[in-house]
C-alpha cells in the first residue's frame, strides 16, 4: 500500500530518479536544471518546498503528481490554485490507481485545480473524480509568407501549388499597418504592470493573476526559454502588454504570441500590440505568427486582424473549491483569461 503526501527535502533523490526511469537522462537533467526557478523562486509558493504530491513505498518513491501554485482570479477575488503537470508512476506500479490518489489529494487541499491538455488516462481520472467538463483553448494562426501554408507529408510540388494559390489572401492578410500608440520594449516588470492588473483583474471571469513579480517570474527569469516582452503605453502610462518568443519548426520559422494582457474593451491598444507582434515576426523572418487564446473578447480582435482560426491542441479544466462559484461559471467561458503562456507546455 502507497503513502501519498506532500513531498518533503529528502524525497529530491527519489524524485529524481523516477523522472529519469520515466523520461530519460536528458529530460531528468533539464528538469534539474530549472528546478530552483520552478519551485523555489515562485512568487505564490511561500513554503519554498515543491508543489509536488509523492506516493511512497517504503523509502522509495513510485509515484508523484507535480503541481505548480499560483494566485486565481475570480472577477477579482483570488483565491490560491495550482495547475498540474500530470501524473508519473513508476513502470511496475501502473495501472494500480496510484494516479487518481495523487489528483484527489492535490484536489482535496487546493483552493482550486486546474489542468492544461490531459492526456487519455488523466481525463479518465478527472471524469471519475466529476470534475467540471473541460474546454478548449481557441488557437490562431496568422500568416506572413506563403511559407505559412506548407502541409507536413506531403509532395512539395503539392506544397508549392498551395503557396502559389494562397499567396494573394497572404500579401492582403500581412500586409504592415501603423501603430496606434506607443510601443517600448522592456526587459523587466516593473509595479505598474501590478498597479495595471488590479485595475483590469475584475474584468475577467477567471485569470492567472499577473502582477509583475509573477510575471517577472515567469518571463524574465526562466533559465531555459528566452522571451521578448512589449508594453503598451499612453502618455506614460501602462496599459498592456504582449509576451512572445521565435523558434524553428520542421516546416519554417514561427513567432510564438505567448501572453497578452489590455483591456478587453480596449480594442485599438490590442491592434497596436498585434501590429508591434507582426513587425517583430517580420523582422526575424518568420513564416507566420501563432497564439492561444480563450477570452472572447481578444479572439474577436484577433479574427479581424488576419488571425484564422485553427485546430486546437489545447484544454484547459478547472474546479473551484475554495469558493462557490455562480451558476454557468463552467460552462460560459468568454470571460476567462487564458493563453497559452499559463501552460506548461511552453515551460
Amino acid at each position: 500500500m502507497s503513502d501519498i503526501d506532500r513531498f518533503r527535502p529528502d524525497d529530491r533523490r527519489g524524485v529524481d530518479t523516477l523522472y529519469r526511469r520515466t523520461y530519460g537522462a536528458d529530460a531528468a537533467e533539464a528538469i534539474r536544471l530549472r528546478w530552483d526557478w520552478q519551485h523555489r523562486r515562485n512568487p505564490y509558493n511561500p513554503t519554498g518546498q515543491p508543489g509536488i504530491w509523492v506516493a511512497r513505498e517504503g523509502p522509495t518513491v513510485v509515484g508523484q503528481y507535480p503541481t505548480l501554485p499560483v494566485r486565481l482570479s475570480l472577477k477579482g477575488i483570488e483565491i490560491d490554485g495550482a495547475w498540474g503537470a500530470g501524473a508519473m508512476i513508476a513502470p511496475e506500479r501502473d495501472r494500480q490507481g496510484l494516479d487518481e490518489a495523487l489528483i484527489r489529494a492535490w484536489d482535496r487541499h487546493s483552493g482550486a485545480v486546474l489542468a492544461f491538455g490531459p492526456s487519455e488516462q488523466p481525463r479518465g481520472v478527472i471524469d471519475r473524480l466529476h470534475w467540471p467538463p473541460s474546454h478548449l483553448v481557441p488557437s490562431f494562426v496568422k500568416p506572413l509568407t506563403r511559407r505559412a501554408f506548407r502541409v507536413p507529408n506531403v509532395p512539395t510540388p503539392f506544397n508549392r501549388l498551395i503557396s502559389a494559390l494562397i499567396y494573394p489572401v497572404v500579401q492582403v492578410v500581412a500586409r504592415s499597418r501603423p501603430l496606434r500608440a506607443e510601443c517600448e520594449p522592456i526587459r523587466r516588470f516593473d509595479n505598474s504592470f501590478t498597479t495595471l492588473w488590479e485595475r483590469l483583474a475584475p474584468k475577467f471571469d477567471l485569470a492567472v493573476r499577473r502582477d509583475a513579480s509573477y510575471l517577472n517570474w515567469r518571463y524574465i527569469e526562466p533559465p531555459h526559454v528566452r522571451y521578448s516582452v512589449v508594453a503598451l503605453k499612453r502618455q506614460g502610462e501602462v496599459h498592456g502588454y504582449a509576451v512572445y518568443r521565435h523558434r524553428h519548426e520542421p516546416l519554417g520559422r514561427v513567432t510564438m504570441l505567448v501572453d497578452l494582457l489590455v483591456d478587453p474593451d480596449d480594442v485599438s491598444g490590442l491592434k497596436t500590440l498585434l501590429r508591434w507582434v507582426d513587425r517583430e515576426a517580420r523582422a526575424e523572418d518568420s513564416d507566420k505568427v501563432r497564439c492561444s487564446v480563450m477570452n472572447g473578447a481578444f479572439r474577436r480582435v484577433l479574427r479581424r486582424n488576419g488571425y484564422f482560426n485553427v485546430k486546437s491542441t489545447l484544454e484547459v479544466s478547472v474546479k473551484v473549491n475554495a469558493v462557490q462559484v455562480p451558476r454557468g461559471f463552467y460552462d460560459e467561458t468568454e470571460g476567462w483569461h487564458i493563453t497559452s503562456g499559463d501552460s506548461e507546455q511552453d515551460r
